[in-house]
């Protein structure tokens, strides 16, 4: 199979990438936000293992890592819509869209993908640095963001953060979607912050909550784009319960393209440009 039919879809990735990679300023202080958010998080999780560590479902140190992973990754999470969508709803942008002889759905979500992933690169390797290389350094060891449980979490997290990208992207995809519909991405922002915050298990680690909700819990779409590659790297998640993770991350990805590829195929259907 050669590469030649992926190299627009390959180059809407790239331009978008190199673009967001420009604003370094924002990723900076998009670090300095998560940092200090995963600190003030860590301190909470401290308190409550200091009161009730019998009760917690994983370790202490397994916490940590947990917070510090997921403010290292957290522009992969799909809580808002692409803006660069919405903009094009607005000023009639889209319709070059309507113009090229790629598939929309490809060419959005390559682009989409660029979009996370310049965000989220930089503020993670910063994170790297400062909690898992500069706090034992100076001596807050225990505060600190441990490296993968061991090699075998090391190489399943691999795949795993490549299908929770997949995932993450595929859900953005739909919220792009409706904001072509509705022009206006205010309303499914509104709706998909709080989902994405609660469910992936960004708020709180999916084995905090009450035991009656955890078969629900761990089996819906969005815990593939926290829970299930985060318990993994620290081997909470191994072997078998590691491969039926891995599965449910990559059929929930296969399972919302293709909704979302339908979704958008109806929706290109019935849009109507305005203006000239």
């Amino acid at each position: 199979m050669t590469m030649l039919p992926l190299r627009p879809y390959l180059a809407a990735f790239r331009a978008r990438f190199q673009l967001l990679l420009e604003y370094r300023v924002a990723a900076l202080a998009g670090f300095a936000t998560q940092l200090w958010w995963g600190g003030i998080r860590i301190m909470v999780f401290a308190a409550f293992y200091g009161a009730h560590a019998a009760a917690a479902p994983i370790s202490l140190a397994d916490a940590i890592t947990y917070v510090w992973l997921g403010q290292a990754l957290l522009a992969l999470q799909p809580w808002v819509a692409d803006p660069e969508i919405g903009h094009a709803i607005r000023t009639g942008g889209i319709g070059y869209d309507r113009l090229r002889p790629l598939d929309a759905y490809g060419f959005w979500y390559a682009r989409t993908l660029g979009w996370m992933l310049a965000r989220a690169l930089p503020r993670a390797l910063l994170m790297v640095l400062a909690a898992g290389i500069i706090l034992p350094l100076v001596g807050l060891d225990e505060w600190a963001w441990r490296p993968p449980a061991s090699v075998t979490a090391a190489l399943l997290f691999i795949p795993a953060f490549v299908l929770m990208t997949a995932l993450a992207a595929a859900v953005l995809m739909l919220a792009n979607v409706v904001v072509a519909a509705s022009l206006n991405e205010r309303g499914v922002n509104s709706i998909l912050t709080p989902l994405v915050i609660v469910l992936s298990g960004s708020l709180l680690p999916l084995n905090f909550y009450p035991d009656a909700w955890q078969s629900w819990l761990h089996l819906q779409p969005l815990a593939g784009i926290v829970d299930i590659p985060f318990r993994i790297y620290f081997a909470d998640l191994a072997g078998g319960a590691a491969a039926q993770g891995l599965a449910l991350q990559a059929g929930w990805t296969a399972v919302l393209i293709g909704i979302g590829r339908l979704a958008m195929a109806r929706m290109m259907r019935r849009l109507e440009m305005q203006g000239g």
